[in-house]
């Protein structure tokens, strides 16, 4: 019999996003959205990279019917690419003002979902489609901490 191995602790999920116009994508994320920034670095070639603090990361894998279903909710139509970014945030509406001013494109405005969240879409920086969304009951009210779309009720 095989000796049994401890399975691997992960202790971070880093999304790395390749963005064209580094300035306008940190100070979105960081400025507009409120990332705080952990570190920063720069070499050779004009090579830069800023790692922003999210707060807690998840990881949501969605099946395509899972995915459609979440366009249809939120946005009323097939529009994600295969990856999306989902932020968490107190204030759904004000977030998303405050990022469409800060130069994001509305897809969607903030909708109330089935799980019980407040969703909006926009189109950001760096080219990625990104979710603002806010959990409008508590865990008390019946509802897990985090996106309760991947319970199998909505998105990421």
């Amino acid at each position: 019999m095989a000796a049994e191995h401890p399975v691997p602790v992960v202790r971070q999920l880093r999304l790395v996003v390749e963005a064209a116009d580094h300035e306008a994508a940190v100070a979105f994320f960081r400025d507009a959205l409120g990332l705080r920034e952990e570190a920063a670095f720069s070499g050779d070639g004009d090579a830069r990279v800023v790692i922003l603090d999210a707060g807690r990361a998840t990881l949501e894998i969605a099946n395509p019917a899972q995915k459609r279903m979440i366009d249809e909710v939120e946005v009323g139509r097939q529009v994600a690419p295969r990856i999306r970014v989902a932020f968490e945030v107190d204030d759904t509406e004000a977030t998303t003002a405050r990022l469409v001013a800060a130069g994001a494109s509305e897809i969607a405005p903030p909708t109330r979902t089935p799980w019980q969240s407040l969703n909006s879409r926009l189109d950001a920086p760096a080219d990625l489609q990104i979710t603002i969304f806010q959990e409008l009951l508590t865990p008390d009210e019946g509802v897990g901490t985090g996106h309760a779309e991947s319970e199998g009720d909505g998105d990421n």
